[in-house]
């Protein structure tokens, strides 16, 4: 089935990508035929693949992104290959380079995504604990089912702009920083009419950490190659790259963390569709003790799912993920609602 896996993903990828890809489902189909020539006459009927080898195949051939990737990379990690008698040596250390080569595919899957991602999950969970908490803290105090939802309304605006606001600033002050950080793209062309025996080239490759004797030899491979002719053209390349002063490296850089309004979007609609799940049941008209409980256990399901794929996708088990992101959830709401009972109980 893993074989089957890597060649949906394959269809849906290009260039290395999938050769790679190609390459690790020929290889998997290798270790299917070692067992299939083991059970002989037994392999018939084929055994009905685990649902999860079934799940990986379906979400390959309908996403085809970083959550099929690092969930095969789990599943190359938990190899038992290691243990049974019946695997070859080879066969074995398959399963471990094959999980490397997943990883370095999954890595670069999750650099492109890793902004958005923080965003959405930081977003969805603080939209979920915050007006879980609130909606809890007043509902708490006896306060009536319209109030609780108009407050658990109020708290949701005040959040989503919260939030957009505080990712509108930090990713403009991060490309800010980064804008700082690019070399000038047009230092290059001051090199020429620089003394060469001063050598204060050498001063920049010193301050970007060179040691005092390779920086001076860095220059002098520069100022070497400014000299020869043409001069004007190789002056230019030579310094580019020993400057790296170029408009893509900041443009690249930008890319990476995305712009303020994007990231501003983002933070509003996740954190919004986050902190309306704990007030569907005040909408649909519950109230008192059931939409309090019907609140906390909407939210709880929403807190394994996003622990879930937060797990999947970093290679890791989800449960565990799951369950402590639902246990740091109910226990910031469980601290509120027990000060709403507390203040409840005085003013009362």
């Amino acid at each position: 089935m893993e074989a089957e896996t890597y060649r949906r993903l394959a269809r849906r990828r290009s260039g290395e990508d999938r050769e790679v890809l190609l390459e690790l489902a020929d290889a998997e189909g290798r270790h299917e035929a070692h067992w299939l020539h083991l059970l002989g006459r037994h392999s018939e009927p084929a055994p009905r693949p685990s649902l999860s080898a079934r799940m990986h195949s379906h979400l390959a051939s309908v996403f085809g992104t970083v959550f099929v990737l690092a969930m095969a990379q789990r599943a190359e990690q938990r190899t038992t290959y290691d243990h049974d008698r019946d695997a070859t040596a080879q066969m074995a250390a398959d399963e471990h380079i094959h999980g490397e080569v997943i990883r370095g595919l999954t890595a670069r899957s999750r650099q492109s995504l890793a902004g958005s991602f923080r965003a959405a999950v930081f977003g969805a969970n603080d939209g979920l604990v915050s007006n879980l908490a609130l909606v809890l803290g007043v509902a708490a105090t006896g306060m009536s089912a319209p109030l609780v939802l108009a407050t658990g309304v109020a708290g949701l605006l005040a959040g989503a702009m919260s939030m957009a606001a505080g990712e509108w600033v930090s990713v403009s002050s991060q490309r800010e920083l980064l804008d700082a950080s690019v070399p000038d793209p047009r230092a290059h062309l001051s090199v020429p009419a620089l003394d060469v025996d001063a050598n204060e080239l050498a001063l920049v490759f010193r301050a970007r950490g060179e040691a005092e004797e390779a920086a001076r030899a860095h220059a002098a491979a520069v100022f070497a190659q400014v000299r020869r002719p043409p001069a004007e053209e190789s002056g230019s390349v030579a310094v580019r790259a020993a400057l790296g002063g170029t408009q893509a490296t900041a443009h690249g850089a930008g890319q990476e963390i995305g712009t303020p309004l994007r990231a501003a979007l983002s933070s509003f609609g996740f954190f919004s569709l986050g902190a309306v799940v704990p007030l569907l049941p005040f909408i649909l008209g519950l109230t008192g003790t059931q939409a309090i409980a019907a609140a906390a256990a909407v939210v709880g399901l929403a807190l394994l799912a996003t622990g879930g794929v937060v797990g999947v996708l970093s290679g890791q088990a989800p449960w565990p993920r799951a369950l402590r992101q639902m246990a740091i959830g109910y226990g910031a709401a469980g601290i509120t609602y027990l000060l709403g009972l507390l203040f409840g109980t005085t003013l009362g």
